[in-house]
């Protein structure tokens, strides 16, 4: 076809090129035949300097800027500067409020089409890219990109300070923050910071008071599932995770971690005001109240206030008569588990 057929395609709105995989028609051959390598995951275009590919020789030449640190187009508002074009265009919308791309079924408007196109699959159920080790399916392109790496292990984003790899960037940018200590996220209340927003919004669960994660089996509830989630392995008694120096086996890997941390005598955070160091960095956020006097947990019935959560969980137990550990043998039951085992001696003949 000529290029000036092409062109006149551009006009009509034909688009006689169909995708076999998920239907998308295009108004020329070659679109099509980079649009299919979506679906057979071909990546020709390799950079050397990092090893990332590309299915788009366009999207690899916007790449390569990254390394040679080349950003000639500038923003008149703000001064940024960006590597393409298209990305200063797109960024320009910020100021002036243009969102040109509306959807037809919500009404929610778009500052980019390929932004429109993803999410109107939202609305017609549409997943066209399939995995083909484990058949789940998505609406992006770029989802199942990274849903592959699951199956693959590649994990290409490499902390430069430890050497930690990543299978996403966006991971790897908030574990940096551990690293530089940054903390933009900061709740009102008590003025605690976190490194990820998700974090800061489990935390105003506990100030709010919103407990939505009910256990089935004993009906307590938590702010955050993932605290469900562990509570539930107490109910089930699975404990799959291993100890290979001592052969103790906990609920959830990240205290096997924590317990591993004891063999090796790893205390990896150190206080920066007397030097005391501490296996678990939530460990030293406790400690570190010390010095500051900060008090951020706070009784929402008497005003008691506490430096950890757990403390302030036990008080609480005060006011609503809660005795969660019961004795097996006389059904005596306790506040707190210490007391129980001091209890336990009783029966043992140990005395208090």
């Amino acid at each position: 076809m000529s290029s000036f057929k092409k062109h006149i395609l551009i006009h009509s709105g034909e688009c006689p090129y169909k995708c076999s995989s998920c239907g998308k028609t295009f108004n020329q051959s070659s679109r099509l035949k980079s649009h299919v390598r979506i679906h057979n995951d071909e990546r020709p275009y390799k950079c050397t300097n990092c090893g990332k590919s590309f299915i788009h020789s366009s999207s690899f030449k916007i790449h390569l800027t990254i390394h040679n640190g080349e950003r000639p187009y500038k923003c008149t508002v703000c001064g940024k500067y960006f590597s393409v074009s298209s990305s200063l265009r797109k960024h320009m919308m910020i100021h002036n409020g243009d969102r040109p791309f509306k959807c037809t079924v919500c009404g929610k408007s778009f500052r980019v089409l390929s932004i429109l196109r993803n999410h109107m699959m939202i609305h017609s159920g549409e997943r066209p890219f399939k995995c083909t080790v484990c058949g789940k399916s998505f609406s992006r392109s770029e989802s199942l990109r990274k849903h592959r790496m699951i199956h693959s292990g590649e994990r290409p984003y490499e902390c430069s300070s430890c050497g930690k790899s990543f299978n996403q960037s966006d991971n790897l940018k908030r574990h940096m923050m551990i690293h530089s200590g940054e903390h933009p996220y900061k709740c009102t209340v008590c003025e605690k910071s976190f490194s990820r927003s998700s974090t800061l919004k489990a935390h105003l669960t506990m100030h709010n008071g919103e407990r939505p994660y009910k256990c089935t089996i004993c009906e307590k509830s938590y702010s955050q599932s993932s605290t469900l989630k562990k509570h539930v392995a107490i109910h089930s008694g699975e404990r799959p995770y291993k100890c290979t120096i001592c052969g103790k086996s906990c609920s959830q890997s990240s205290t096997l971690k924590k317990h591993v941390a004891i063999h090796n005598g790893e205390r990896p955070y150190k206080c920066t005001i007397c030097g005391k160091s501490f296996s678990q960095s939530s460990n030293l956020n406790t400690h570190v109240t010390i010095h500051n006097g900060q008090r951020p947990y706070k009784c929402i019935i008497c005003g008691k206030s506490f430096r950890q959560l757990s403390t302030l969980k036990t008080h609480m137990r005060i006011h609503n008569g809660e005795h969660p550990y019961k004795c097996t043998i006389c059904e005596k039951s306790f506040r707190q588990s210490s007391n129980l085992k001091t209890h336990m001696r009783t029966h043992k003949g140990e005395g208090p």
